[in-house]
């Protein structure tokens, strides 16, 4: 198979044998790019975890510099000091038990769902309606945030 000129030319850039820092390698890409579009990069790291040990599992999230490109809605859940730090966050609702039976009734007009660790006692209630649609505010993905943290985690949405 005969590749293009283009990519024959990208390819005289980057050298195979070479581990690039990642600003060097942001350089070569861009000095690599020359489509009329925001091209894709694609990113492989060598970390050295062995997958199968439970300790050595990597989860996390990036948040690009300039987001996803559209609005998103949040909802928090929370009463009280927390609903206050939720709503000077920016916050698109906020709310505690009326907000939960709202949800119970079908509304899902959302994006994201955060909780306060003392609001998932009434949350856990709607797994089934936010458990199917990926919006159940999780641990793990970081959407149950201690109500000091709501500022700070909204500002990164």
């Amino acid at each position: 198979m005969k590749n293009g000129k283009r990519y024959e030319q990208a390819l005289t850039l980057a050298d195979k044998t070479k581990a690039y820092t990642p600003e060097e390698a942001i350089v070569t890409v861009k000095k690599a790019a020359t489509a009329k579009f925001d091209e894709t990069v694609e990113l492989h790291l060598r970390m050295g975890l062995d997958p199968r040990n439970s300790a050595h599992q990597v989860r996390g999230i990036a948040l690009l510099p300039f987001g996803l490109g559209k609005q998103v809605r949040v909802l928090v859940f929370a009463q009280g000091e927390g609903a206050r730090a939720a709503e000077a966050g920016g916050a698109d609702y906020v709310g505690a038990d009326e907000l939960v039976k709202k949800i119970e009734e079908g509304w899902t007009d959302f994006d994201v769902a955060i909780a306060t660790p003392d609001m998932m006692s009434k949350v856990g209630k709607l797994g089934k309606v936010l458990g199917r649609k990926g919006l159940m505010p999780n641990p793990k993905s970081g959407t149950v945030v201690p109500a000091n943290d709501l500022p700070r985690v909204l500002q990164s949405m």
